[in-house]
Parts: structure tokens; C-alpha cells; sequence
């Protein structure tokens, strides 16, 4: 399974705002900036993370987003079943497939993508910011 770059960046954000100390906010142009995205590209990976209640963002002069949850409560699976548009390795429907009845190939994808979901489900934001021994990483973007 292939993750698009949309994940990708919502990924990227997360561990971003994970490794900032919880009180400091970082801005979306901050962010495009350090990644070299655009910042509309950011604005809408933003706008999606925060209406799910996984960044939180404060509006105003001195305002700027940072995480709406511990590291520990943003799993990874849920970060990729909002941010990807659809799960479905394979769509034999769209055309009819002439070889849908005796074909088993969507069944075997299909069972992969459920293990590899299950796999990535066990992690979170917490588990991608921390440094070999175990112990949170900080300052690292400071």
C-alpha cells in the first residue's frame, strides 16, 4: 500500500508539532516552510488534522496550531483512514472484471491491507518521537 503524499505531510505535521514543546504553537507557514510545501497544500492537511481533533488551532495575532491530543491517543491507522481518500487496493467493479469469479487476487490484497492496518494501528504519534533508547525526543527542530 502505497500512502499519499496528503498522509504523507499529515504525518510529518504530527511528529513536527510531537517533537515542540506542548505550550509552544508553530505556525502553517513555518511548517510548508521547513517541509517546502505550499502553504495552501499545508493550510488543507491542517484544516483536516484540526477538524478531527488532532491539532488544535488558535486563531488571532500570537495564535498558531499544536496538537489536540497526547502523542500517545494519535494512532497511526486513524491518522491514515482520515487523511486517505479511499482504502481499497483493488476495484474490480468499475469495469466489470472478466475474471472477478475465479480470481483471487482481490481477497489476497484485500486480507493484506487489513494486516497491514491492524499492523500500523498498534503504533502511535508517541512511538514516532522517541530516540533509540525509548526517551522522548525534543529540541531536535529547536
Amino acid at each position: 500500500m502505497q500512502l499519499t503524499k496528503h498522509t504523507d505531510y499529515a504525518f510529518r505535521v504530527l511528529i513536527y508539532l510531537a517533537m515542540k514543546p506542548a505550550e509552544q504553537l508553530s505556525t502553517i507557514q513555518e511548517i510548508a516552510e521547513y517541509f517546502d510545501i505550499s502553504r495552501s497544500h499545508m493550510m488543507k492537511i491542517v484544516q483536516k488534522l484540526a477538524n478531527a481533533g488532532f491539532v488544535q488551532s488558535i486563531r488571532g495575532k500570537q495564535g498558531g496550531i499544536h496538537l489536540g491530543k497526547p502523542t500517545g491517543d494519535i494512532n497511526l491507522r486513524s491518522i491514515i483512514e482520515l487523511m486517505e481518500a479511499t482504502l481499497k487496493p483493488v476495484d474490480c467493479t468499475t469495469q466489470p472484471c472478466r475474471l472477478n469469479p475465479g480470481c483471487s487476487l482481490k481477497t489476497i490484497l484485500f486480507t493484506g491491507q487489513q494486516q497491514y492496518m491492524d499492523y500500523i494501528g498498534q503504533y502511535t504519534v508517541a512511538d514516532l518521537v522517541k530516540q533509540n533508547n525509548g526517551s522522548p525526543v525534543k529540541d531536535r527542530l529547536l
